[in-house]
């Protein structure tokens, strides 16, 4: 049997000091790591001189990781990746940042990382790079005289030709991708918007079963969408940590409706908006306003980036205007949380809840939305409102779906969810329950890994 090769800017693996895999992703991954007997590759989030890896082997998985110098930080990770690529790939022009030296670095530390990987990848090995930080790691893997098999995932939207080609150099980055066997994309929109790019800027084409091909290169290229470890989020729902969480939130909202979100604190996610739509509730409701409450936990991220400043500024702003205009003595219409809780006790919040209000601006994904739904009790589940420019709105269809954009769509939405009947909201859940069960964290790894394992690697 192949070993898997993961790589990806952060490693969640197990280790003795964090014993738990950190997510769905991590499970599944760690899960197939240890079947395969591989190796996760990647950054430690540490500086220091950025050639010396460091491998650990706890329970069956091993890591390896480098620490990077203070300035490849600066550039690679807090500026190409996170103030030019974050930006620009979920739609927000205006808030990217094009710096010739952002790019050197990215194009720097991808090196470092093909150089520092390369010797322990073995000839039989499957090569998995995870995200938009390792785009052109795929190329310079072949240079570095790599033949295997190489898989990309994406795990962030693919953005409109229109818009990528705003990027310096855009065709050199989509070139690098071709270097890699499979690209894996987590819906069929995000798949459309790469063909569409290939077929206008690098006159390629689009052939039967995944097949893209530019000049004399051929690669599959599939939507995989990703899911959760839904057998240890339901189980999770259904333990004793959410059992107390669920009595501490009956207590806390007193008898009112809870609407809650969870978002990590990022433009993209749609908060202040969702703030907005919440806020347009109360006022044009007022007779409801008493019979609800929002929390709102966002827990803080990539600090030292001033966009990332101005949004918790923002919405510590909003928040405060919003109960200064709405409570009452008894009454609080939003509880705002920045920090995160562990996934079990999140799992007793999303099942408190009547309303999960999902509603991010443009997201690969959202995992969040399918953690609600596991989370539900199927006698009495809650309502999902979601985004329709979430990656999830594509399988999760029996979800109220909105324009996060609009704030009077949003306020309707949470009349709606508020008022709908029982067996209509069993109705609903019981789809998308089905899908996020069926399509788990652990199909959509096999699914890519299964058609990695089945193409003909690329030769150098």
């Amino acid at each position: 049997m192949s070993r898997l090769i993961v790589i990806s800017n952060r490693v969640s693996a197990p280790t003795a000091e964090q014993p738990s895999a950190q997510g769905g992703l991590a499970v599944a991954l760690t899960a197939a790591l240890r079947e395969a007997d591989g190796v996760w590759f990647g950054w430690s989030g540490e500086t220091g001189n950025g050639r010396d890896l460091r491998f650990e082997t706890y329970d069956g998985v091993t890591s390896a990781t480098i620490d990077l110098p203070e300035q490849d930080v600066e550039e690679y990770y807090d500026g190409y990746a996170n103030r030019t690529l974050w930006p620009l790939f979920h739609y927000r022009l205006g808030l990217t940042e094009f710096e010739r030296d952002f790019q050197g670095g990215y194009e720097r530390v991808n090196r470092l990382f093909s150089e520092v990987i390369s010797p322990h990848i073995e000839p039989d090995d499957l090569v998995w790079v995870h995200d938009y930080h390792m785009v052109p790691l795929g190329w310079l893997l072949r240079q570095q005289g790599v033949k295997n098999r190489l898989g990309f995932f994406l795990h962030i939207p693919w953005p409109p030709t229109r818009l990528l080609i705003a990027l310096p150099e855009h065709k050199r980055l989509v070139e690098a991708l071709f270097a890699y066997d499979v690209i894996g994309f987590q819906t069929r929109e995000w798949l459309e918007t790469f063909h569409d790019y290939v077929e206008r800027e690098m006159g390629g084409t689009v052939g039967p079963n995944d097949e893209v091909t530019v000049g004399g290169r051929t690669i599959k290229a599939i939507a995989c969408p990703i899911g959760i470890d839904a057998r240890e989020f339901i189980a999770g729902a259904n333990g004793e940590v959410a059992a107390q969480t669920l009595s501490r939130m009956a207590e806390s909202i007193d008898g009112r409706n809870l609407i809650v979100g969870v978002d990590r604190l990022d433009y993209s996610k749609g908060i202040e908006e969702r703030f907005h739509g919440y806020q347009r509730f109360l006022e044009t409701r007022p007779d409801a306003r008493m019979n609800v409450s929002l929390l709102q936990i966002a827990p803080p991220s990539r600090a030292t980036v001033q966009s990332y400043q101005e949004i918790r500024a923002s919405l510590d702003a909003l928040s405060g205007r919003i109960n200064g205009a709405f409570a009452e003595i008894d009454w609080v219409p939003l509880r705002y949380v920045n920090r995160g809780l562990p996934r079990d006790v999140l799992a007793g919040v999303y099942r408190s809840a009547r309303v999960g209000l999902v509603t991010p601006l443009r997201d690969g994904m959202n995992l969040v939305a399918k953690e609600f739904v596991a989370a539900q009790d199927p006698e009495d589940p809650g309502v999902l409102i979601l985004s329709r420019f979430a990656g999830a709105a594509e399988q999760l269809d029996q979800a109220l779906l909105i324009n996060p954009y609009s704030p009077d769509e949003m306020a309707d939405a949470i009349e709606q969810a508020l008022s709908m009947p029982l067996d209509e909201r069993k109705a609903r859940w019981r789809k998308m329950y089905d899908n996020v069960c069926q399509e788990d964290v652990i199909w959509w790894r096999r699914r890519f890994t299964d058609t990695l394992s089945a193409v003909e690697p690329a030769v150098a």
